[in-house]
């Protein structure tokens, strides 16, 4: 009888361990807090002369980061000031017109030419009559016509150079002087907007998670400076093989569990994404087969203040 009953209680307990390896218990759902990340680097190189935070620093929108040692931009914005300086005066210039010397200098000069002239038409109104009476040669009296038409082009073109003088400088010159002010004035902005260059400032509220230069090292144009999370842009991240997304949706309502902090918190499923088979993978499963596709789906808490706090990184749970 007791060998029979001996036998009993061996058979139950082999069918129980049969029961219990035939269904194994699920395995949690387990996935990563996430969030967004931000580079900050610079246009122009420069050497770092301060730097204004450290690592885990909680900075906002336009809040200096770090400052710039750039003496080839204060050069050019010297440059750039006399360059302004001397096409203002030029363009100045064409629009008075000469000076007061340079009219008295012009004015003596059409009076000399004046004079001259008025001599040349007497010479060849004296020759003409001696040409009619055969006292002349034509060969004498055409030299002094052509002195006279000489002295003629010569009071001219000084009387148009007054006028021009009064009138100041020709459209085309005043346009040329105003062409070479504008791209003085476009150096100048050019310079001043590469100084404003040397502050590196924050784009946006963020965590500063690295700093990767300090004083006196050389910081290259688009090189990374520092790094740091938005402060309020936190996700949880899972990713799950295809056997295992049957009744995943966006927009359905999940319960998040933070181990760490031993918390709850609600959530919504915003995105599920098919990853490439090199992409990284948050949840282990002892079933997954390897061709089999795999998801990612993305989590967004239902108060970004609740996960605000959240260590990048940390594990969490997803509750169904």
């Amino acid at each position: 009888m007791n060998s029979l009953k001996y036998s009993f209680y061996t058979i139950s307990l082999l069918l129980g361990l049969s029961s219990c390896t035939s269904e194994p218990a699920s395995v949690p759902i387990q996935g990563r807090i996430k969030k967004e990340t931000l580079s900050v680097s610079g246009k122009i190189p420069g050497r770092i002369e301060a730097v204004y935070v450290s690592e885990g620093d909680l900075v906002q929108a336009g809040d200096t980061l770090a400052k710039l040692s750039i003496p080839e931009v204060d050069a050019k914005i010297a440059q750039a000031q006399g360059a302004v300086q001397s096409a203002e005066a030029q363009y100045q210039m064409a629009q008075k017109g000469a000076t007061a010397l340079q009219l008295e200098q012009l004015n003596a000069k059409y009076a000399g030419l004046k004079e001259q002239y008025s001599f040349a038409q007497a010479s060849v109104k004296r020759l003409k009559n001696m040409l009619i009476d055969s006292l002349v040669s034509q060969q004498q009296y055409d030299e002094a016509y052509a002195k006279m038409q000489g002295a003629k082009a010569q009071l001219d073109a000084t009387v148009a150079q007054i006028k021009e003088a009064k009138d100041g400088a020709r459209s085309e010159q005043q346009t040329m002087a105003l062409g070479q002010k504008k791209r003085a004035t476009g150096a100048l902005q050019e310079a001043g907007a590469a100084s404003v260059e040397r502050y590196i400032t924050a784009p946006q509220d963020m965590t500063i998670e690295t700093v990767t230069l300090h004083k006196g090292e050389l910081a290259l144009p688009g090189y990374t400076l520092f790094t740091g999370y938005i402060n309020d842009n936190t996700y949880f991240r899972f990713t799950l093989p295809e056997s295992k997304i049957k009744g995943i949706k966006v927009g359905q309502q999940v319960i998040v569990r933070i181990p760490y902090k031993e918390q709850k918190i609600k959530g919504s499923i915003v995105n599920v994404s098919q990853l490439n088979r090199y992409a990284d993978i948050t949840t282990a499963y002892p079933e997954y087969e390897m061709d089999e596709a795999v998801y990612e789906i993305k989590v967004r808490p239902a108060k970004e203040a609740d996960a605000s706090s959240f260590f990048n990184n940390a594990k969490v749970v997803l509750e169904l």
